[in-house]
């Protein structure tokens, strides 16, 4: 599926039937990735995207592994990328604050796949890292065309990433 066919319908409120659900399914799924595709589906809901992400960060190596993906075929899960010595990493990983590149030119000064992103169309990418007991864990990762995100979808991607927390703490075991 090319990214333009996946893109997002006009964004909605996140309300607190959408937070119900979330614990629902993670109160009750036998598999804990099941709570990856339903914030999915709520992320491009509330906030939009072409393309979803989560990644697992192992603070030993530097690097970050790809837990989730909405385009498996360009970026498959059990994907690693090292992150040592970057900017991304001590503004995301290590600053656990939330990273907007919302242009073309801000998504090829922080990362080096930048022609793989643009070949899927797009051109805006938002990072809300996973943060537990002061830690950053990991992160959720939304794209989308350039100048789709606002400053308010920060908050919104915090919520929802905070429901990915012990699915990918028990990644980590």
């Amino acid at each position: 599926m090319r990214a333009e066919e996946n893109a997002s319908p006009a964004r909605r409120p996140l309300t607190i039937d959408d937070l119900s659900r979330l614990n629902h399914t993670l109160r009750s799924a036998a598999d804990r990735t099941l709570i990856f595709p339903t914030v999915e589906a709520l992320a491009r809901e509330v906030i939009g995207h072409r393309m979803f992400t989560i990644m697992r960060f192992d603070a030993e190596r530097i690097e970050v592994e790809r837990l989730y993906s909405s385009h498996s075929d360009a970026y498959p899960v059990g994907g690693r990328k090292k992150k040592a010595r970057t900017l991304w990493a001590d503004h995301v990983l290590h600053g656990m604050r939330v990273h907007y590149a919302n242009t073309p030119d801000a998504v090829r000064a922080a990362f080096d796949d930048h022609d793989t992103i643009f070949g899927l169309g797009i051109g805006a990418i938002l990072n809300i890292p996973l943060v537990f007991s002061g830690r950053c864990i990991g992160t959720m990762n939304l794209s989308h065309a350039a100048e789709w995100f606002r400053d308010e979808d920060a908050e919104t991607g915090m919520l929802l990433g905070a429901f990915l927390v012990p699915a990918v703490l028990q990644a980590g075991c």
